[in-house]
């Protein structure tokens, strides 16, 4: 059965083209004959191999020609893809430079190098889509940063906040992402040229300038000290990354989704002409858009085990981290590439009903106010509790007879001794509550245009 037919992270429903390219057959190729050119150029002008071998690997490494076809031919008979590799590099060049390629170096210099540069080239993708999320969901918290809505914990109504506030909270969260991921690319993207057993092999002391001006070349960090492979906590570190942008992803679409409920109605994905909600029930719009991220991401934060249990490995290293890393590598960089790509669509088409917010803040018929009708009391010296027993009382009243809360305080003699009618109805003006929302706002919009401004 052809594999490619079953997956649908292979068929192309998930990832842009712009990630899948990076995790192609050809590419992987194509990125391990970038080292073993640069390996051989940086040999040759330190005088561990002759120049005009180096310069002929290094040209026949760029000629192209060198496809996953005949890869795939000679690991056939090798049952081993760097040597495979390796073969069809030299038929590229000339029988005296033959012997010099690959030189001193082992298997895992090509796979772990080559998937720092996948990994380099996947988080400038990443990158490029969080911060273009971040600005977006900036511009949305400033646009409502005056729009008072009903805050809510444990699935309660509780108190007012700024609706621009929800959207402020995503932005710092995918900005700090920025932040997370410019610290961690020195520990992460590593080039490792030191050999089978990482001590520099057969190129000596002059093994460590090798495999520094490897890495300058390939825009990666030396590894400081490995052993046949690069430490198995980088790799679990690029996960956890990808994992945590995930979750952040997760927690906006389940608000999302959460408010686009019918009995909350505050906002919805877009629905385009066309589109079909049911196969049954023509008039649901369901927010399909946001609950695949939410699925997704419970499939990239399952690969985060993975990543940790390949951290132990045998000696200087063994295989049984080997296989499972061409999926979960991939697959991490793919899935989250997709959910990006996915947020920020439905964040730019978001549909937020005003109207609904609004209304939303008097679905309890003004009880969200109680907490700012305490605060008045105390500032009249009624002692805290006293004046708790007070606003809850009055409040579980006008619950049970189904009267307005504002109007319960008004009648209530042991609050409206201390208040006056004026007093109460500011109280219970909503755009009196945002307290620092729009400021917080305006900091948060500030940070984020700092650490996205090199991305626009």
């Amino acid at each position: 059965m052809d594999l490619v037919a079953i997956l649908p992270i292979d068929s192309g429903r998930y990832g842009t083209k712009e990630m899948l390219a990076i995790f192609d057959d050809q590419a992987k190729i194509s990125y391990q004959l970038q080292i073993e050119g640069a390996v051989a150029i940086s040999q040759g002008r330190l005088g561990l191999i002759p120049s005009h071998a180096a310069r002929n690997i290094f040209a026949s490494s760029k000629s192209g020609g060198i496809t996953a076809k005949r890869i795939r031919q000679l690991e056939a008979k090798s049952d081993h893809d760097t040597a495979a590799l390796v073969e069809a590099l030299s038929e590229k060049c000339r029988s005296s430079s033959r012997p010099w390629i690959h030189y001193g170096l082992t298997s895992n210099d090509l796979i772990d190098t080559s998937t720092s540069m996948q990994m380099r080239d996947a988080l400038a993708i990443i990158e490029l889509k969080v911060a273009r999320l971040a600005l977006l969901l900036s511009k949305k918290a400033i646009e409502y940063k005056d729009l008072p809505a009903v805050g809510r914990t444990h699935g309660q109504h509780t108190s007012i906040i700024s609706f621009g506030l929800k959207f402020a909270n995503w932005a710092s969260e995918m900005a700090k992402h920025i932040e997370r991921i410019e610290e961690k690319k020195k520990r992460v993207l590593i080039c490792k040229t030191l050999g089978v057993v990482g001590t520099g092999s057969l190129m000596g002391k002059k093994a460590i300038e090798v495999q520094k001006r490897v890495s300058k070349r390939l825009r990666l960090f030396p590894a400081e000290v490995s052993t046949q492979i690069i430490p198995r906590e980088r790799y679990a570190e690029y996960i956890f990354q990808l994992a945590l942008i995930g979750s952040t992803l997760e927690k906006i679409s389940i608000e999302i989704r959460n408010l686009q409920r019918t009995e909350i109605g505050e906002v919805a994905e877009y629905f385009k002409e066309g589109q079909m909600g049911s196969s049954a029930v023509p008039v649901k719009r369901n927010p399909i858009k946001s609950e695949r991220i939410s699925s997704l991401s419970k499939l990239l934060r399952s690969q985060m085990n993975a990543s940790f249990e390949n951290i132990p490995l045998w000696h200087e290293r063994d295989l049984s981290n080997s296989a499972n890393e061409r999926f979960i590598i991939p697959m991490c960089s793919i899935l989250l590439d997709e959910m990006l790509q996915t947020m920020i669509l439905i964040i730019e088409k978001l549909n937020i009903n005003v109207e609904k917010i609004t209304q939303n803040l008097y679905l309890t018929k003004g009880q969200i106010f109680a907490e700012f009708v305490l605060e008045a009391l105390i500032k009249k010296g009624v002692p805290r509790f006293e004046a708790y027993r007070d606003v809850q009382r009055v409040a579980f009243e006008a619950h049970d007879d189904g009267s307005d809360y504002i109007d319960a305080v008004k009648n209530d003699s042991a609050i409206s001794s201390k208040l006056t009618e004026g007093e109460i109805d500011r109280i219970f003006s909503p755009q009196n509550h945002l307290a620092a929302s729009p400021q917080i706002i305006s900091n948060v919009n500030n940070t984020v245009q700092r650490i996205c401004r090199k991305f626009t």
